[in-house]
């Protein structure tokens, strides 16, 4: 069952546990924001907000044609991020209340993006 969390939570926590539960991510700050690689990057978790943006954004790796699709689909949440938003990357605000599982399947998505092949099979050989 999904669970829509407020603003409030601890968000930094929620995406961090969510991101390091998959197969050989590493953590490291860029730019003052927690940041996960999984030999490339694949989210950017702005939790204080970033300078073209006053609300705290998440910027992650995206399929092909899902960055369109979503921003179109509800653009109060989805959006186009400066920099990365030209190679597909999407961008979604996080001072909204929040469903956890459709946020899990982004972080998931933007890790299968970028991930190598052998690691895409590792996660979909985990439990769950």
């Amino acid at each position: 069952m999904s669970t829509l969390s407020p603003v409030g939570v601890d968000i930094e926590g929620r995406v961090r546990a969510i991101c390091m539960a998959l197969p050989d991510v590493t953590e490291k700050p860029s730019h003052g924001a927690p940041t996960f690689f999984v030999k490339k990057q694949f989210l950017m978790l702005w939790t204080h907000g970033h300078h073209d943006h006053q609300f705290p954004p998440l910027w992650c790796a995206a399929p092909p044609g899902v960055q369109e699709g979503l921003v179109a689909g509800d653009p109060k949440r989805f959006f186009r991020p400066p920099y990365v938003g030209g190679r597909g990357w999407l961008g979604m605000r996080l001072d909204v209340r929040l469903n956890w599982d459709d946020l899990e399947a982004i972080c998931e998505d933007a890790f299968r993006t970028v991930a190598p092949k052998k690691l895409v099979a590792v996660l979909d050989a985990m439990p769950g």
